[in-house]
C-alpha cells in the first residue's frame, strides 16, 4: 500500500471506530435513562423491578469496560465481505441484528485469532489496530495466500511483539486483542468436565484461563451466571494482580479466592513445615478426623447419677455403649446423630424411672397412667442440669474449631487418634493453610450445630421483621397524595423505598451481588472454578473444590516444575482421576511470551539440573540486556539492593526484590508465584537453593518473573546452574 493509500485508509477506519464510540455513547445514554426509570417504578412488583434494575445495571458495567480499546481490528473474507472485532458486540440501531461489531468471543471472530497463511479460514486479510484512548494512531495488515506468509506459517506479530515489549502496569492486563492460536484453542475448547492447562513460566496460561471464563459465561450465560465462577489463586498479590482482567472483559459474577480463604469465615495465610503440610493434605487426614470424632463419643467410667424429683437414675457404660452404636449406625453427622444418642438414653432412663415411681401401684394395664408417667419424666429430663450435662460430657456437640483446636493441643487427643505428635501446638486455633480443607470437612462430618445456631437465628429473625416494619413504614409514606409532595423529596422517597428494597423483598430476597453472596456461603456451588498454581493443592484442596462444584467443571492451570508444596501434586491424573476419571483433559502451551530468551537461556540451566525430563518454553523475543550477577559481602547487600531500586525508579514499569525469607528487603518467591515485573533482582540464589526440597523450584520461579532485566546478588559461590550469567561489578552499570 502506498504512503497516500496507507493514509486514506487510516482516516476511514477512524472515522469509523469514532462511530463506533458513538453508538457506544449513545448505548450508554440508553441504559443509563432505562436504569433510572427503573428505580423510579413502572407499576411492576418489587421483585420484577428488582430483576430489572440488576440486569441493566449490569449492562452498565458491561459497556463501562469498552472505552480502552473498544475494536480491535477487521478481518477481510475471500468473497469481500469484512467484519470490525472488539471488546464488545454493538449492533446498527437501525437492525438490531446486523453488527456493526463482532465480540471477540463470537464464533464469527474466531478467524481473527486463528487464521494463518498456511490456514487462511477464508479470509484475506486481518488488519490490526493500534490505539490510544479513543484515538485509532495506525494499523497493520496481514494478507493471507502471499508465498512468504505461507512458508512461514504464522500470523503477524506486530501487535503482539508491542503489547509483550511494553512496559508492566499495576495488574494483569487482557490480552483479548493479541490472543494467539495455540492459546484461542484452549479458550473456545467445548469440554464439560476438567481441563488441565499446563506451561512453564511466562506461556500465559493464567490469562488464556480467564479468557476462557469469559468466554464460557458468554456461550453459556444462561447455565453459568445464576451460580457463579470461583477463581483460587496461590496468595493475595496475585488475586489483586489478575483481578482486572475478567471486570475489562465485562464479566463480574466471579469469586476471587485463596486456599486459606475457602471456608468463609477464615482468611489464613501461615504455612506448617513440609512434613506437617503433607500429612495433612494426604487423605490420611480423614481417618485421623473420624477418630478424633469418635474419641469423643465417650463411655462413663462411672455411672453418671440423674437425679429426678420421684426418682434416681444412672447412665452407665452398658446404656451409653448402646447409644453410641445406634447413633453411629444412623449415618447422620456427628452432631445431627446426638438426637438419636439422647433417644436411646432418654427410653432407658426413663423406663428405669418408671418401673420405680410405678412400684407397687401401677400396673401394665393402665395404659394412660404410663403414658402420663412417661411424658412428665421426659419433660423433666429436658430441663435436667445433670442429664444436659451428661449428654455433653458422652456426645458433646462439636463445631469445627473446637474439634480440631482441642486435637492440635492435646498430645493425649492425638494419640487416640493416630496422628503424629508433630502437629502438636501450643496454641491450638493458630490456624494454617493446611487446616482449612480439615476445617472443611469437618463440617460435613460434624453436621449443623442446632443448638449454638438456635439464638443467631432468632436474632436474624428479629432484624428481618425489624427491616420489614421499617420499608412498610416507608411504603405507608409513599401512600400519600403525590400532588402534595415535593418532587424532589417524592424522588428522594422513591428512591429510598428502593434503596431499603421494599417490605416483601426485606424479608425474602437477599439483595447483595452474586460474588458477595457466594464468597459468604460455605455450602455454595459454583458452575465453573479456575484453579491456578493448581500444582500446589493437596488431595484435602481438591476435595473441598470438589464439594464447591457438583458439575466437576474446572479449568486447572499449573507448572508441575513449579511445585513448591510438600504436599501438592506430582501428577495431573493422581489428583483428579478419582473424581473425574476420563472427563478431564490436558492441553500444554509452549511458547513464553513474558521472560526474554537472554533470561530463560539462565532459567533452562537451573530447570535441566532439577527437571530434567522437563522441556523448557521457548521465548518469542530477545530484549537485547544480558542478566547479570555480582559477589557481595552481607554488608554490601543493603547498598546494592538500594542501588538496584534507586535505578529502577527512574524508568518505566515495575520491579522487585526477591530473596530467601528473612533478608530484609526482599519478597519471598513464593508470594511472586504468577507475577511479572519489568526488573527483577535475585538476592541469595545460594540459600534459596538451600531452603528445602523444593528450593530449585522457588528459585525457578524468582528468575523467571522478569520481563525485561534480571540481577543476582549473591554471598557465596554463584550456583553451578547461574554460571551462564555476566559477572559485573554494580547493578546499575551492567542494567544499562
Amino acid at each position: 500500500m502506498s504512503t497516500q493509500g496507507y493514509e486514506e485508509e487510516l482516516r476511514s477506519e477512524r472515522s469509523y471506530v469514532a462511530g463506533l464510540y458513538k453508538r457506544l455513547d449513545a448505548e450508554r445514554a440508553r441504559v443509563k435513562g432505562a436504569y433510572n426509570a427503573s428505580l423510579r417504578g413502572n407499576g411492576e412488583t418489587p421483585m420484577e423491578r428488582d430483576v430489572e434494575v440488576r440486569a441493566l445495571a449490569k449492562e452498565a458495567k458491561r459497556l463501562d469496560v469498552a472505552d480502552d480499546g473498544l475494536c480491535f481490528g477487521r478481518l477481510d473474507s475471500v468473497s469481500g465481505d469484512h467484519s470490525y472485532i472488539g471488546r464488545i458486540g454493538l449492533f446498527d440501531e437501525r437492525n438490531e441484528y446486523e453488527p456493526v461489531l463482532l465480540d471477540w468471543r463470537a464464533p464469527a471472530s474466531r478467524a481473527f485469532y486463528v487464521a494463518t497463511a498456511a490456514s487462511p479460514e477464508n479470509m484475506r486479510r486481518r488488519r490490526q489496530f493500534h490505539t490510544r484512548g479513543r484515538r485509532l494512531t495506525d494499523f497493520t495488515d496481514e494478507l493471507f495466500g502471499r508465498p512468504d506468509d505461507a512458508e512461514r506459517g504464522g500470523r503477524g506479530d506486530a501487535a503482539l511483539l508491542a503489547a509483550v515489549n511494553a512496559p508492566r502496569g499495576e495488574g494483569m492486563r487482557d490480552i483479548v486483542a493479541t490472543i494467539q492460536a495455540e492459546q484461542d484453542e484452549i479458550i473456545r475448547l467445548d469440554h464439560q468436565g476438567v481441563l488441565v492447562i499446563e506451561g512453564g513460566p511466562g506461556t500465559g496460561k493464567t490469562v488464556v484461563a480467564l479468557h476462557r471464563v469469559a468466554y464460557l459465561l458468554y456461550t453459556q450465560r444462561e447455565r453459568m451466571e445464576r451460580h457463579g465462577v470461583l477463581v483460587v489463586g496461590p496468595n493475595p498479590a496475585f488475586l489483586n494482580h489478575i483481578g482486572r482482567v475478567l471486570p475489562s472483559l465485562g464479566e463480574s459474577d466471579v469469586v476471587f479466592m485463596t486456599p486459606g480463604d475457602l471456608v468463609p469465615w477464615l482468611r489464613v495465610t501461615a504455612e506448617d513445615a513440609p512434613e506437617v503440610a503433607r500429612f495433612k493434605g494426604s487423605l490420611q487426614a480423614l481417618d485421623m478426623l473420624a477418630a478424633a470424632i469418635a474419641d469423643r463419643q465417650r463411655l462413663p467410667e462411672h455411672p453418671l447419677p440423674i437425679e429426678l424429683s420421684d426418682a434416681a437414675v444412672r447412665i452407665d457404660a452398658e446404656t451409653a455403649e448402646w447409644a453410641v452404636q445406634e447413633a453411629r449406625a444412623s449415618g447422620l453427622p456427628h452432631n445431627e446423630a446426638r438426637s438419636v444418642f439422647t433417644e436411646i438414653v432418654t427410653y432407658v432412663l426413663t423406663e428405669r424411672a418408671i418401673a420405680r415411681i410405678g412400684r407397687g401401684w401401677l400396673t401394665r394395664a393402665d395404659r394412660e397412667a404410663w403414658e402420663d408417667l412417661r411424658k412428665d419424666l421426659l419433660a423433666e429430663l429436658a430441663e435436667n442440669d445433670q442429664f444436659a450435662a451428661a449428654l455433653d460430657e458422652l456426645w458433646p456437640i462439636l463445631t469445627p474449631e473446637t474439634l480440631l483446636a482441642s486435637l492440635y493441643s492435646s498430645p493425649e487427643r492425638l494419640r487416640a487418634a493416630g496422628a503424629d505428635q508433630a502437629l502438636l501446638r501450643a496454641d491450638g486455633d493458630a490456624w494454617t493453610v493446611s487446616d482449612v480443607p480439615l476445617l472443611d470437612e469437618l463440617v460435613d462430618l460434624l453436621g449443623s450445630n442446632k443448638t449454638a445456631g438456635k439464638s443467631t437465628e432468632q436474632a436474624a429473625e428479629r432484624e428481618r421483621k425489624a427491616e420489614a416494619e421499617y420499608a412498610a413504614g416507608v411504603m405507608d409514606i409513599m401512600k400519600l397524595d403525590r400532588e402534595e409532595m415535593d418532587e424532589d423529596i417524592m424522588l428522594s422517597a422513591e428512591n429510598l423505598l428502593y434503596d431499603e428494597d421494599l417490605a416483601d423483598r426485606f424479608v425474602e430476597q437477599d439483595t447483595r451481588e452474586l460474588a458477595e453472596r457466594a464468597a459468604a456461603d460455605r455450602d455454595w456451588t459454583y458452575r465453573h472454578i479456575v484453579v491456578d498454581e493448581a500444582q500446589e493443592l493437596s488431595e484435602m484442596d481438591w476435595r473441598v473444590l470438589m464439594r464447591r462444584c457438583p458439575g466437576r467443571s474446572f479449568t486447572v492451570v499449573g507448572d508441575l516444575a513449579q511445585r513448591r508444596s510438600a504436599a501438592g501434586a506430582r501428577a495431573w491424573d493422581t489428583m483428579l482421576e478419582p473424581y473425574v476419571p476420563g472427563r478431564w483433559l490436558y492441553r500444554s502451551l509452549s511458547v513464553n511470551y513474558r521472560t526474554p530468551a537472554e533470561i530463560m537461556t539462565v532459567a533452562a540451566a537451573l530447570l535441566a539440573e532439577f527437571a530434567p525430563g522437563v522441556r523448557p518454553p521457548e521465548s518469542v523475543r530477545a530484549c537485547g540486556v544480558r542478566p547479570w550477577s555480582r559477589r557481595v559481602t552481607e554488608d554490601e547487600l543493603p547498598a546494592a539492593i538500594e542501588e538496584f531500586v534507586r535505578d529502577e525508579a527512574g524508568r518505566e514499569g515495575t520491579s522487585v526484590v526477591i530473596g530467601p525469607p528473612g533478608v530484609p528487603g526482599t519478597v519471598p518467591p513464593s508470594e511472586t508465584k504468577g507475577l511479572e515485573f519489568d526488573a527483577v533482582l535475585v538476592v541469595a540464589p545460594e540459600r534459596i537453593l538451600a531452603e528445602g526440597p523444593r528450593g530449585a523450584a522457588e528459585l525457578y520461579v524468582a528468575l523467571t518473573r522478569a520481563t525485561q532485566r534480571l540481577g543476582v546478588l549473591h554471598h557465596g559461590s554463584l550456583p553451578q546452574a547461574l554460571t551462564g550469567l555476566a559477572e559485573t561489578p554494580a547493578p546499575a552499570e551492567a542494567s544499562r
